[in-house]
């Protein structure tokens, strides 16, 4: 009985030595490929993120006196309370046009190589000037097609946009504080570098996924584990790896098979439109997969409503397999583990126009 016993125990510790080793083995493999989101941003492009900066961005990016119809701000379609999207395939600009491609979420943006689908924008300061600046119809009548995706957003010229911001008496002092020792601290380009630098603070951390990195055993479920393994294993992390799971090159949409028009339709030429290149032919900038279970809809036509529909048709379109649905379950199941911590965000009360009576003048 005791021999028996004893056997017992050790073919049971025998078992727990393995899983662990196993787990050990799947951690060192993801550690390779994905890194945990940090706590903070301390430097957007060389310059120091502060406090002050982040205030004022964060005014800007709720402010609809941004848009040159003042009824539209980033809010509206990088949502703060929906996951930094818009909730929906296509969203209505300036002069109520729709864009032709999903909204990107802003949230852990700050990690991406490139902003938009396309990439036309290289960092957080571009994207947020050119989200201002956009001029959807000229966009139209240089592609020849349909509406750029956020293309179709605030349009408000450089000068018109000092302006209107000088004329605010409320906003003189949270420029300066922002930006001392300028001369004259509203300035087009003060205004992106601010809502970048809020944009810095729009990160997640601590999802079950990073905790499990970091060495928590338990911050993943059996279910997760086996989905992350599957991810790696079917080749998904090839291109969606790093801190952001994504968002740090580019790639065809359709490598092995086109996924069909609804979700890549023939008239959007993606990367191509920006380089002039044939090579870049439905090339798409790889989104992160960051919180991605709050980013729906899905892919640059927004056509795709949930994470199954987007594993199966990746799992054809771009690696050639066909995932059974027990593994398109798990691989599920991994995507919601990376949904991370909100920051909390303050809304901000903004500096009331000043009207100026005829009589005043």
């Amino acid at each position: 009985m005791k021999l028996r016993y004893g056997l017992g125990l050790a073919f049971l510790s025998t078992l727990v030595a393995g899983a662990a080793l196993a787990e050990g083995d799947l951690r060192t493999r993801a550690k390779g490929l994905f890194e945990p989101v940090p706590a903070s941003v301390a430097t957007l492009a060389g310059e120091r993120v502060t406090p002050e900066k982040v205030s004022l961005g964060a005014m800007l990016f709720f402010d609809q006196r941004l848009s040159e119809n003042e009824d539209l701000s980033c809010n509206r379609c990088h949502n703060l309370g929906m996951g930094g999207v818009a909730g929906q395939s296509a969203v209505s600009g300036h002069l109520g046009e729709l864009g032709g491609r999903n909204v990107l979420t802003v949230y852990n943006a700050v990690f991406n190589k490139s902003q938009y689908w396309d990439g036309r924008s290289e960092g957080l300061k571009e994207q947020a000037a050119a989200s201002v600046m956009a001029n959807p119809h000229a966009l139209l009548k240089a592609r020849g097609g349909p509406m750029l995706g956020s293309a179709a957003e605030l349009v408000l010229t450089r000068q018109h946009a000092v302006e209107r911001f000088k004329a605010i008496p409320g906003y003189a002092e949270p420029f300066k504080k922002a930006f001392p020792g300028e001369a004259e601290p509203i300035t087009y380009d003060n205004i992106a570098r601010a809502i970048a630098h809020f944009e810095t603070t729009l990160i997640t951390p601590d999802a079950p996924f990073d905790l499990w990195l970091k060495g928590d055993d338990k911050a993943l479920t059996d279910e997760q584990k086996q989905g992350l393994a599957l991810f790696i294993d079917k080749g998904c992390a090839g291109c969606h790896n790093g801190v952001n799971v994504g968002g740090g090159g580019y790639a065809r949409f359709g490598v092995v098979q086109n996924p069909g028009p609804q979700y890549l339709p023939p008239d959007d030429a993606g990367r191509a439109f920006i380089t002039k290149s044939p090579a870049d032919k439905y090339v798409f900038k790889i989104p992160g997969l960051r919180n991605v279970e709050l980013t729906g809809p899905y892919f640059h036509s927004g056509d795709a409503e949930d994470l199954t529909t987007i594993i199966r048709v990746m799992g054809t379109s771009q690696l050639g397999v066909k995932l059974t649905d027990d593994e398109i379950g798990k691989i599920e199941a991994f995507l919601k583990s990376l949904t991370g911590k909100p920051p909390r965000i303050v809304l901000p009360i903004l500096p009331p126009t000043v009207h100026v009576s005829p009589t005043q003048k």
